[in-house]
């Protein structure tokens, strides 16, 4: 028996009966097992080692291209998420590989400029980062080939957020525990940290948080973040394991916690100035390419390799995959005219 046939055994041992066991896993196209790891470690580097991954660490979270070494960007929100995940996932006995896979590939589809990119692609191409994350590791990654992932990680990627499909039903909840412990962290990940970095910009401060929500979630990021991941444990206990929730008085406060940041962060002025600068760029690159598609690289050879591809598609798949930077260097060279002289 060998490393991974040990782990595969230890998982039916260890795990709770409702865990997700990585020997049943299935992948589209079946491949030679690896001796040392499971499927779900193999897709977690997979997606750890592909480019969409390192591209993260320069597209924006909240706050575009801020004075400062320590706001979050797209990459430390998704490392933050696979963490919280793997601390709830960890008590509970669920399998902690299948939750870092998905946590780490659950941004891969976001644009730059954060939303604001976002918004753009939606109104002119239906999109949705949860639907483009799923892209990615399914067509855009590999050089057009995909990563081959899991089913259980590809469903939790797509079903992470509830904007992935226009309709919350039981239908488009995630189809394993892990994926509900996934969608859950990212809350908890992107409320408490955009506070955080909402009060190191000085657009609130801590004393501004409404008393009521404190009072039950606590007074510092690490308490809330504490309270809401140990109601997430001990309800999801309590109720058997029939879904990953957590309290009603938390999970309400939580809400209203988001609510608040809608109202006092996202939408403040300052940062709402600059979001729109996003657009503007993200919008005028869309519809560049949507017209001059033959100017994309790679266009050429996805055509050959998949048969078909809609410009439109192109578009959309090329400026969401852009970074901030890289999409500040394309609008320079395509929009803004450059000085000449003549000698």
């Amino acid at each position: 028996m060998n490393v991974r046939e040990q782990i595969e055994q230890l998982e039916y041992e260890v795990l709770h009966s409702r865990a997700s066991k990585s020997r049943e896993a299935k992948r589209e196209r079946e491949e030679k097992e690896c001796d040392l790891r499971t499927k779900f470690q193999r897709d977690r580097d997979r997606i750890l080692h592909s480019k969409a991954f390192r591209r993260l660490k320069h597209k924006t979270q909240v706050f575009l291209s801020p004075e400062g070494d320590h706001y979050r960007t797209r990459m430390t929100h998704t490392l933050e998420v696979a963490q919280i995940a793997r601390t709830i996932a960890k008590a509970l006995r669920l399998n902690e590989d299948l939750v870092e896979a998905i946590a780490l590939g659950h941004d891969l589809g976001h644009t730059p400029f954060g939303h604001a990119g976002e918004f753009i692609l939606k109104e002119g191409a239906s999109y949705h980062h949860a639907r483009q994350s799923l892209r990615v590791v399914e067509k855009l990654a590999n050089d057009g080939r995909g990563l081959n992932l899991t089913e259980e990680v590809r469903d939790g990627i797509l079903k992470h957020s509830k904007g992935s499909s226009p309709l919350i039903t039981e239908g488009n909840m995630p189809k394993t525990l892990e994926g509900e412990i996934v969608r859950i962290a990212d809350k908890i990940a992107y409320i408490n940290h955009d506070l955080e970095d909402a009060v190191r910009a000085k657009l609130i401060s801590e004393y501004d948080i409404p008393r009521d929500i404190k009072a039950v979630l606590g007074e510092t990021k690490s308490e809330r973040i504490s309270t809401i991941v140990k109601s997430t444990i001990y309800t999801t206990i309590e109720n058997n394991y029939k879904h990953i929730v957590m309290e009603e008085k938390i999970y309400e406060k939580m809400y209203q916690l988001r609510q608040w940041l809608f109202d006092n962060v996202y939408f403040a002025k300052p940062v709402v100035e600059e979001l729109e600068k996003g657009k503007g760029i993200v919008k005028a690159l869309y519809e560049y390419y949507t017209e001059n598609y033959y100017e994309i690289p790679y266009y050429e050879k996805y055509l050959k390799l998949w048969g078909e591809y809609d410009p439109k598609q192109a578009a959309v798949d090329y400026v969401a995959g852009m970074t901030d930077r890289f999409a500040l260097k394309m609008y320079e060279r395509i929009f803004i005219p450059k000085g000449w002289h003549v000698i």
